[in-house]
């Protein structure tokens, strides 16, 4: 069980004092334990792509993160730019304000745009759930898949809030098979990340790979 766990991990690393050498660390596991990725800030792409070179091991980066209120044309050319330092996925934030201000064409454009500017490679929407209403939410995923996104995700993991078993069933059902769940925030342990891929969710983003592996807590959040 815990190889199909490790399998679905995006092993993640987002603080903003983050290291070379934590990011080499984090590289090293996700070798070690066979993560599906790492998901690293936009400067340690580049570097993930060269040590990640032939392993298998994707490379997953952020976009407009982690308020979500770039510019559509900001957050394009970061995703262009981390597609051409060599990133797999690109995880974007929405503009949450124009969500709760039911400007809804333009929540979708902006996702439209970064998927456009991705090239094919994998989107996902992260729609901050701690932030919005069971409506909201039900749009924001909707919008997401209209605009052509891969995935939608719960999280940041910096507003407060995280994945709970009941907004992934709620985004399982608000999407239809062709666009995947991920759930991020909160998931330090192996019972959770259970919980979480039985509620629905593919694939889990977390700092606490290594300890979920081992099947013992992590005091990490994101």
């Amino acid at each position: 069980m815990q190889d199909t766990i490790a399998k679905s991990i995006d092993h993640t690393l987002l603080k903003p004092d983050a290291t070379f050498a934590q990011i080499h660390t984090l590289v090293d596991e996700a070798k070690q334990y066979r993560f599906f990725s790492v998901c690293v800030n936009p400067a340690y792409v580049a570097t993930c792509a060269d040590l990640l070179k032939g392993t298998g091991v994707q490379v997953c980066t952020v976009v407009g993160f982690p308020l979500g209120a770039s510019s559509t044309a900001v957050k394009a050319f970061e995703a262009a730019h981390a597609i051409k330092d060599g990133a797999n996925e690109i995880d974007m934030v929405i503009n949450i304000g124009a969500l709760k201000s039911q400007k809804l064409l333009l929540v979708e454009e902006d996702i439209r745009e970064v998927v456009y500017a991705a090239e094919g490679k994998v989107v996902k929407v992260i729609i901050e759930t701690s932030l919005l209403s069971e409506e909201e939410k039900v749009q924001a995923c909707q919008i997401a898949e209209k605009a052509g996104a891969n995935f939608v995700k719960t999280s940041t993991g910096f507003n407060g809030g995280g994945a709970t078993v009941e907004d992934i069933k709620l985004m399982r059902e608000s999407v239809s098979t062709s666009v995947n769940v991920k759930a991020s925030g909160g998931i330090r342990d192996l019972e959770t990340a259970k919980k979480m891929l039985a509620a629905g969710a593919t694939r889990l983003g977390t700092s606490a790979g290594v300890s979920i592996v081992k099947g013992i807590a992590s005091q990490d959040f994101y």
